[in-house]
């Protein structure tokens, strides 16, 4: 199989190329990716990225049997994602952030299509007014023949959520299925024709199907809010089936509902891990079945495009090959490899030809370093709950008890996945030891392992945290004596609560975006989504219905006299999903009681951090921080 490069396309997402030496630049790693989204259109004539230099965000539309290319700068928004809606128009959807109430920043995001030239043509749904009271436009599906069309959820009849078809050369919509009161989602066909209905109340969520050829709407599925027994994976089109996934006490069972007969069948094996539904981006074919612990295993159900992901697995050995989509004809596949100790790189691959082209990397001026090496490992928390996680080591490690950062994850319901992480990145290259935890709480690890985090927020997810760092230095891997916690979101409250419950095991500990207040975290998800939300029962669910005693003892804020360590706290002022008054009123309990604290607000940023000179001030930051607290040697980081 040869492998080429499409220069032109790498030199866009560059800017300039440099070979850096080790360790790389702070900048290196906070700058936004210069590739972080990749489409090609469905003839496969065109490739479309969406990146840039850092701090630039922009469109990039190449024509790949010519040296045609077209660039559309696209401002102060943060970009998001990119597709295709036929061959002549590309959708970008974007974020950004409006205060439109007193102290209330909200978050929208939008969909603008941009043509050929890189014009932009059209906002989607723009003749319609009510649907910008929406936050998020959701698109579901994009029919490319015989003309492009877009079908997005949007606002029908007195607000109901209803399916909207819309023409991408003027963004004007109409309604073609109207929702009810209980509607959440509407998914269409491969004509346009709605097939399957998500709805909820407050005593159930349920699945509503009708066969092609029907107008008859029939109940298929349905639990009790928040049981996480099962949940919808999506409907396949040419089988006209939609799939599920059963949790079991043995693990998760996938089946399909066939809505022609009736019939449910199971699809595969019981797998111990949560399974992800791979779908033909524009057939709407099931195409197979992902899980797996450390990293994803594909249960292939199309044997052409799993024939394709194996020979390009086995050209990319240790990497995690990702589809991004594929022309109509499956003869051009747009993919990247990442692992956590590589960057993504994205490709084209032809498969007449044989040819892998490489368009170019996520991260371009860490070309050449040397990273960290990361392992999965499995430890015993102090019960005999097995808790893995991620550890990656400083490069070039000759063994002996390095400084350690313990780096849990947000969520918590989340988890870290087999994927090059820049912060862990940094952190290896400056020398410190990264354990990544999958404290019990976390998803994919079967449904008794996350119901175990349940009302354990201050409780065993922290011992678990802790039990995994008494485990890396039992095995002489770090020195006990230099730890220091950090995390994002969740992971910021873990570093809090931690550092209050066991000043005694870490040195710091850093909050980014962080969660301080349980009692201002269920006020703000109350405002936002309201009290019987399905969003705001499951956060209760998650706190096991704590009152307000327990709500205040597993609060930082709260427990300010018990803070013996440094504490460092970074936050956005735009965050809409932990809003910065946990930082900011953190910050002010922590001087009135004399305690050693820093605070970085970012006036223009969000939860995520979007803007890569904002970043960049949180790694120098971070890392004086860590080395004025672990490092003997107090050798600070230089960007």
């Amino acid at each position: 199989m040869r492998v080429l490069m499409l220069m032109a396309l790498a030199a866009w997402a560059v800017g300039a190329t440099t070979v850096v030496a080790a360790p790389p630049p702070a900048a290196a790693f906070a700058r936004l990716e210069a590739i972080q989204d990749a489409a090609i259109s469905p003839d496969g004539s065109r490739v479309a990225l969406l990146g840039g230099p850092a701090g630039a965000r922009s469109l990039n539309i190449a024509t790949l049997d010519t040296a045609d290319n077209t660039s559309l700068p696209l401002g102060d928004v943060e970009a998001v994602e990119i597709r295709w809606a036929g061959n002549d128009y590309v959708v970008v959807r974007v974020r950004f952030y409006e205060k439109l109430a007193q102290r209330r920043d909200y978050e929208f995001e939008r969909n603008i299509v941009v043509d050929l030239q890189g014009e932009p043509v059209a906002n989607l749904m723009s003749n319609d007014h009510a649907s910008r009271y929406l936050l998020r436009q959701s698109i579901v599906r994009v029919v490319d023949e015989p003309r492009p069309e877009i079908y997005v959820m949007s606002f029908g009849w007195q607000f109901r959520m209803s399916l909207w078809r819309v023409d991408p050369a003027t963004g004007h919509g109409r309604i073609v299925e109207n929702g009810g009161h209980s509607t959440d989602y509407i998914e269409p066909d491969s004509t346009g024709e709605a097939r399957v209905l998500l709805e909820s109340d407050d005593d159930e969520v349920w699945v509503r199907a009708r066969p092609k050829g029907s107008t008859k709407w029939t109940k298929i599925w349905s639990q009790e809010p928040e049981t996480g027994e099962g949940y919808y994976l999506g409907y396949s089109d040419p089988e006209d089936a939609v799939y599920f996934t059963e949790r079991r006490p043995d693990g998760y069972q996938v089946v399909r509902h066939r809505l022609t007969t009736g019939a449910i069948e199971p699809v595969g094996q019981v797998l111990a891990h949560e399974p992800r539904l791979l779908r033909d981006p524009v057939r709407g074919l099931a195409l197979g079945i992902s899980a797996g612990a450390e990293k994803p295993v594909h249960y292939w159900l199309d044997d052409e495009i799993g024939g394709v992901h194996r020979q390009l697995s086995a050209a990319f050995p240790g990497q995690r090959v990702s589809f991004y989509n594929w022309s109509l004809d499956r003869t051009r596949y747009v993919f990247s490899t990442s692992s956590p100790d590589h960057p993504p790189n994205y490709y084209l691959f032809d498969s007449q030809k044989r040819e892998v082209s490489r368009l170019g990397s996520a991260y371009p001026e860490l070309e050449g370093a040397a990273f960290g090496t990361t392992r999965w490992i499995t430890y015993k928390a102090r019960d005999g709950l097995e808790i893995p996680a991620y550890v990656t080591m400083p490069p070039g490690d000759q063994g002996g008890a390095a400084p350690l950062v313990v780096l849990p994850h947000g969520g918590p319901s989340s988890r870290d996945v087999y994927a090059f992480d820049w912060l862990t990145q940094f952190l290896a290259t400056r020398g410190y030891v990264v354990l990544r935890p999958q404290y019990r709480g976390s998803t994919g690890f079967g449904l008794a392992f996350e119901k175990a985090g349940h009302a354990e927020w201050a409780g065993k997810i922290q011992t678990d945290i802790l039990d995994g760092v008494t485990t890396l230095a039992g095995d002489g891997v770090i020195d006990p004596d230099r730890v220091c916690i950090v995390g994002w979101s969740f992971g910021g409250y873990s570093a809090l609560t931690s550092a209050f419950q066991y000043p005694e095991a870490y040195r710091c500990a850093g909050s980014v975006a962080g969660l301080s207040d349980l009692q201002m975290l269920q006020l703000h998800m109350v405002r936002r989504a309201g009290r019987n939300s399905g969003s705001f029962g499951y956060l209760r669910k998650a706190l096991g219905n704590a009152g307000r005693d327990n709500l205040r003892a597993g609060s930082p804020i709260n427990q300010v006299d018990r803070f013996a360590i440094p504490v460092l706290l970074v936050h956005g002022a735009l965050d809409t999903t932990v809003q910065i008054e946990h930082s900011e009123y953190m910050r002010n309990a922590m001087v009135a009681a004399g305690k050693d604290v820093q605070f970085i607000r970012l006036d223009d940023d969000n939860h995520n951090l979007y803007k890569a000179a904002n970043r960049l001030t949180m790694l120098d930051a971070l890392a004086v921080f860590l080395s004025n607290n672990l490092n003997e040697s107090g050798v600070t980081d230089d960007h």
